[in-house]
């Protein structure tokens, strides 16, 4: 699935600087006067169907020109710092994803990345946020990564038809014009594969995104956020009657912020 409008549209700006390295964590106010940033949240997606990892961040706050993120050893992993005249302006809210090699490829010239590969690069525990305000004040946060990922969502129906495996299968279920309910079942487990073990594992939310491409090939999107107890959505007959194929994500999310996403297709009959 294209990158989509999940959290953000994305971040219209040129950023002067995107280093990624390491270092040693600099303050640049005292930390008892540090400005909480209103959000600070590192978290990893599982793509199950596709077989990739990937790590996000949302970051809200007041006004900055420098930002920094430092891992649980104290190594700077992201240092930004904003030039010109886009400086003086300042800048508030940023999210970011990273490219997400497969776990595996056919093709011998594509990067890969294994599971235990990407857990090894973002150790579990306290990621620090810091950012310098446009007065020179200084802006903190703190955000908890774990190993721990849902598990994939099961039992997918389609109008009370199996979803395919994915977008490529042969017999894609084919519904008739008109609202499309898509259900699954709970998510009660971690990933039995891969990441760490909870079995006391807490999803928070559900995420269904459904999609079709028009004859611009701009995707159009219909998205809703579902509290846990809710696994089923009715997507609406005007959206439905739009195009003649779609595709859809249901994404579980556990307390840390993880989430595991699956992706499947369906059709419209004409």
């Amino acid at each position: 699935m294209k990158k989509r409008m999940r959290i953000l549209a994305g971040l219209p700006v040129t950023l002067a600087a995107l280093m990624l390295g390491a270092g040693a964590p600099v303050a640049w106010a005292g930390d008892e006067e540090a400005i909480p940033l209103d959000e600070a949240n590192i978290f990893f997606e599982l793509n199950h169907t596709d077989g990739d990892l990937g790590i996000h961040a949302l970051i809200d706050g007041e006004g900055w020109k420098r930002l920094r993120i430092h891992d649980p050893h104290e190594r700077r992993m992201l240092d930004i710092k904003v030039k010109g005249r886009l400086r003086r302006q300042g800048l508030t809210e940023i999210f970011f994803e990273s490219a997400e090699p497969p776990f595996e490829s056919d093709d011998p010239e594509e990067d890969t990345l294994t599971p235990e590969e990407f857990f090894n690069r973002f150790p579990p525990g306290i990621y620090e946020i810091e950012a310098m305000t446009l007065d020179g004040e200084e802006l903190e946060g703190e955000s908890e990564i774990t190993h721990v990922m849902p598990a994939p969502a099961d039992g997918i129906l389609i109008n009370g038809m199996a979803a395919a495996e994915n977008c490529d299968a042969e017999d894609l279920p084919e519904v008739a014009s008109g609202p499309v309910t898509i259900d699954w079942d709970p998510v009660t487990s971690s990933h039995p594969d891969l990441g760490a073990s909870d079995p006391d594992i807490e999803i928070v939310a559900y995420q269904l995104v459904t999609e079709y491409e028009d004859e611009n090939e701009d995707e159009q999107v219909f998205s809703v956020f579902l509290p846990p107890s809710v696994t089923e959505m009715e997507v609406p007959a005007g959206f439905i009657e739009l195009s003649e194929e779609f595709k859809f994500e249901i994404l579980a999310r556990e307390s840390s912020g993880n989430q595991t996403g699956v992706e499947s297709c369906f059709t419209v009959a004409e």
